[in-house]
């Protein structure tokens, strides 16, 4: 090996263990409150999407299809959310989940892991899980706007709406009469 290529070794070393340097005008402070709440999010996200493919997936009954598209409809809707959740983790600086476990760790969604779950029971509990994404989409909102992040806040008031309609939906799909 060449001394400039020594070189350029080393510094590419030095680089990968550098801390995570992404230009934000956001003070340090507020890019780990906001990467902590806007995780905490992501990690809600996606238990929240996987519960509702597998209700998704087990649903059954009169109203089928109704449901299976609804849930399936619903799926597709946090599954988007979640790069950009992610994303707007990294855009401040931070990390952001890593794996299943991490998820785990940090959620606060409540997994259902029943073998049979009545239709009505299904609806119920993600309008009811869409409820507590909202409450904590507000918190995490909060903490945005106390930091300045207003990206970080037009983007959650508009994932506020659509948890909102979701559990608009999923009651009036439980409406007895």
């Amino acid at each position: 090996m060449t001394a400039i290529t020594t070189e350029r070794t080393q510094k590419a070393l030095v680089r990968r263990k550098a801390p995570l340097a992404t230009p934000s005008d956001l003070k340090p402070a507020s890019a780990k409150d906001v990467a902590a709440a806007m995780n905490g999010v992501l990690a809600d996200v996606f238990a929240l999407y996987m519960k509702t493919k597998s209700f998704h997936w087990h649903v059954s009954g009169p109203h089928f299809r109704d449901h299976h598209l609804l849930l399936d409809e619903q799926a597709q809707q946090l599954f988007a959310m979640t790069d950009a959740i992610a994303e707007r983790v990294r855009k401040v600086g931070a990390t952001t989940l890593r794996s299943i476990g991490h998820i785990s760790r940090t959620q606060r969604v409540l997994d259902n892991d029943a073998d049979f779950v009545d239709p009505h029971d299904m609806l119920a509990e993600l309008r009811d899980d869409n409820i507590q994404l909202t409450s904590r989409l507000r918190q995490v909102h909060n903490v945005c706007q106390a930091s300045r992040d207003i990206a970080s806040c037009s983007m959650i008031e508009v994932w506020i709406d659509q948890a909102e309609q979701r559990t608009w939906f999923l009651f009036e799909a439980t409406r007895q009469g």
